[in-house]
């Protein structure tokens, strides 16, 4: 399906999904699955999450206008990952994302897990800002994950912050698949 070309006149926000509670890339998915509806194409660049176990990969692979791209290694199974490691995947992260922003292909870019990546020191602020600024035209880009800095709250058009009250976590329930994975 060939998307309204009205549709993508009105692209070109940033939208931030970040907070301590769940939901942060489901949300990016809901929207993904949207926008891949009305036939605009859509990239999810995962940084800090690895290239397998994830259900999102499995559907996206069905839908044919989303793609989604892992750049992380495996933290949640205890392997040891280290910091250089960490920073050259996010640097490729960065690398796919700038090209993907301005490229034009795609109409919705979701960085997702971005924010944890500046949080931690792998990715600066003030390179995000200077790669959204040479975004081409139209493009709409969400960034997600927890500890967003301020400089990109005071960037962004559309902030959203997942709020935790309570959480199966601290009862001892882990991360299941098909619900948080």
């Amino acid at each position: 399906m060939a998307p309204d070309p009205d549709i993508k006149k009105k692209l070109g926000l940033v939208h931030v999904y970040t907070g301590n509670g769940k939901g942060k890339t489901t949300a990016c998915l809901g929207l993904a699955f949207r926008a891949s509806g009305r036939g605009l194409n859509v990239l999810m660049i995962q940084f800090l999450k690895p290239a397998k176990g994830y259900g999102e990969h499995i559907a996206a692979e069905r839908i044919p206008n989303l793609t989604i791209i892992p750049m992380g290694a495996d933290h949640m199974c205890g392997r040891d990952v280290t910091r250089e490691e960490d920073m050259a995947l996010t640097k490729e992260g960065m690398r796919k994302a700038e090209e993907a922003l301005t490229s034009g292909e795609y109409d919705l870019v979701i960085l997702d897990e971005i924010n944890n990546s500046m949080s931690f020191g792998l990715a600066s602020p003030q390179d995000v800002i200077a790669m959204l600024e040479r975004r081409a035209p139209n493009t709409e880009v969400v960034l997600s994950g927890r500890g967003v800095p301020q400089e990109i709250i005071d960037y962004a058009d559309l902030v959203t912050e997942m709020r935790l009250i309570k959480h199966p976590f601290y009862r001892g329930i882990g991360a299941r698949k098909g619900i948080e994975y």
